[in-house]
């Protein structure tokens, strides 16, 4: 993982003094809060429903064990909120849960003390009170950690596919460019108040496991005949209200041509993205209307910058070679502890199947840790289990883990003779279910249960579809299938994306749910990336599971044979049937709720 120089340690414990300045000269009245709030969100500081939340980049997923525990002492303490906000926020979640009769779980109750996974691989607190925010950077920044530009509009944290320099089908690790822009593209003063956020993916391997197609500026690494290495970019890409896949600008950048050319496409967004209107507001509003005229001013902007400013940002290689070098490869060894595990159980084998994956080096294993726990929202994870993931990185993985897009933790670097113990330990601490890729491995945000963007919760819905698939069984049968939640049209929860996508709305005041189907990632196993299709009106909490479920069992009875996955299904036969299936569970719920309701009358 990339190793801090003295230049970047420096810079955070700077900007973590600057935010203390900042923090203070605010709460004396210096600055007023339309001054303050543009210092805090470019730091990583919302406001959200009950409290603040703090977002912590981890970029390009990659997170030591001591950032890990960094992490744990922060969650133990400083994510706690006072009684009293405790109280007043859990009795508003039980006045929703009453609001909706029928759900087949109760959500979970508000936790705190532990941090959350995104699907953008940052790490969330929800309870840190905004007056102790300057300890929390400092301790960030003396584990190379910080909040800068997770949020505002500004370049955000720069994501990679989570296996990045170990997977056997990679063609370019592409960490190094991914940090080389970073580098150059934080604090750029030029874009940091950009028309709306702006985010931006690598990817370095054959497959697309970085969902390119989705973001602003999606870049997939190529090597052409001659071998040389470059970019195919697509610019345009955005999930949100209004659903988008990128443009494919330039079918091949040369790798040193990765900045020049970035500024170019940024620059044009700055000049002509709207700012009178937030939803209308990205980089993929601008390049759905221009079209071919918005790829025009980037070529002639590109060249601008080459011809006339003289190409300033071109790479050399000595500054890729600084970069690679900071991306060391750890000291590797073996655990060798003992395991009662009997590797030729179902149970194991299963898990070999489902979160083992090859590395690059034969001796080598990638194993995920599912974070997918009955009782707790996809993603989260206590102080004790941030420490206990630190254990499990310095004992089998050389201190080192990866956060992915699914919001689970990846080990990178363990020995295959070590995964029976792993396996056991993963076990105890109920981080080995063997279900990555499966239907119980959703992405869920944390919707209206702490963000006051959302418009309906997101976390009772993961629960309740969680309990009712428990069998694994089942889910393996049901086979690879990528459930979605997102709380509103923001798409935190990347419903667009989804084999089944649900999306929290707005109802009269109350909250519904409606369902999509057919979106992909642009994955080898979902194909080119494409949002989903609403499956018919919105649904109430309590329909949701049904209808999940009777699209699920039309999904078995059409299914060609066990081998054809559901969304090779769904595009075969056609939405008609699912469609109707989803409806008929609606109706079907409605009358089993008449029928209690006379019951009990």
């Amino acid at each position: 993982m990339y190793q801090y120089t003295a230049f970047d340690q420096a810079f955070v414990k700077l900007r973590a003094q600057q935010f203390r300045d900042q923090l203070e000269r605010w709460q004396r009245g210096e600055l007023s809060e339309e001054q303050f709030l543009p210092l805090r969100l470019q730091n990583g500081w919302y406001v959200q429903r009950y409290a603040p939340m703090a977002r912590i980049a981890v970029p390009y997923g990659e997170i030591s064990s001591l950032q890990l525990r960094t992490l744990a002492r922060i969650a133990r303490e400083y994510d706690r909120p006072d009684a009293a906000l405790l109280a007043s926020a859990q009795a508003t979640q039980d006045e929703l849960q009453a609001s909706q009769p029928g759900l087949t779980l109760a959500a979970p109750p508000l936790q705190y003390g532990y941090g959350h996974f995104t699907t953008r691989t940052n790490v969330q607190f929800n309870w840190i009170p905004l007056a102790k925010a300057p300890d929390v950077m400092d301790l960030l920044a003396s584990v190379h950690m910080h909040g800068i530009q997770t949020s505002g509009n500004t370049i955000r944290n720069i994501t990679c596919e989570a296996l990045e320099g170990i997977a056997p089908d990679g063609i370019v690790d592409t960490r190094p460019f991914a940090e080389i822009l970073r580098q150059w593209s934080t604090l750029h003063p030029e874009f940091a108040f950009l028309p709306r956020k702006f985010k931006i993916a690598f990817n370095g391997a054959a497959e697309d496991r970085a969902a390119t197609g989705w973001y602003d500026i999606g870049l997939q690494a190529q090597k052409n005949d001659a071998g040389e290495v470059g970019f195919t970019v697509k610019v345009g890409g955005g999930m949100g209200r209004t659903p988008v896949i990128g443009t494919v600008v330039r079918d091949f950048l040369p790798w040193a041509e990765l900045l020049n050319f970035v500024e170019a496409v940024v620059r044009v967004y700055n000049r002509y993205g709207r700012r009178d209107n937030k939803w209308k507001a990205r980089i993929k509003i601008l390049v759905k209307s221009e079209g071919q005229k918005f790829i025009d001013e980037v070529e002639a902007e590109y060249r601008a910058i080459v011809e006339q400013d003289g190409a300033p940002h071109t790479i050399s290689a000595d500054e890729l070679a600084r970069v690679q070098a900071s991306f060391v490869e750890p000291p590797l060894r073996a655990a060798k502890l003992p395991s009662h595990v009997d590797t030729t159980a179902k149970p194991y084998q299963r898990w070999l199947a489902q979160n083992v994956r090859a590395h690059r080096q034969a001796d080598l294993a990638i194993v995920t840790l599912s974070f997918k726990r009955l009782g707790w929202a996809p993603g989260d994870a206590d102080a004790d289990t941030l420490d206990a993931l630190a254990t499990l990185a310095d004992t089998f993985s050389a201190g080192e883990a990866r956060l992915t897009h699914e919001q689970n933790l990846l080990l990178p670097w363990v020995h295959q003779t070590d995964l029976p113990a792993l396996y056991e330990q993963a076990k105890a601490l109920g981080l080995a279910q063997a279900n990555i890729g499966l239907l119980t491995d959703l992405i869920a945000c944390p919707g209206g249960d702490f963000c006051s963007l959302a418009n309906a919760r997101a976390i009772p819905v993961a629960a309740a579809l969680t309990e009712l698939y428990q069998d694994i069984d089942e889910v393996t049968d049901l086979g690879p299938i990528d459930l979605h939640i997102s709380g509103c049209i923001n798409s935190c929860g990347h419903h667009h994306s989804g084999h089944i996508g649900i999306l929290g709305v707005d109802k009269d005041g109350k909250e519904w749910y409606q369902v999509t189907l057919g979106g992909s990632d642009g994955s080898a196993l979902s194909g080119p990336a494409h949002p989903g299709k609403v499956v018919g009106p919105s649904f109430s909490a309590a329909e949701v599971p049904g209808v999940v479920e009777a699209v699920l069992t039309t999904y078995r009875d059409l299914r060609s044979s066990a081998a054809e996955h559901f969304i090779d299904t769904l595009r075969r036969v056609g939405h008609d049937p699912f469609k109707a299936a989803a409806n008929g569970a609606r109706l079907d719920a409605g009358h089993r709720t008449r029928q209690a309701e006379h019951a009990e009358a």
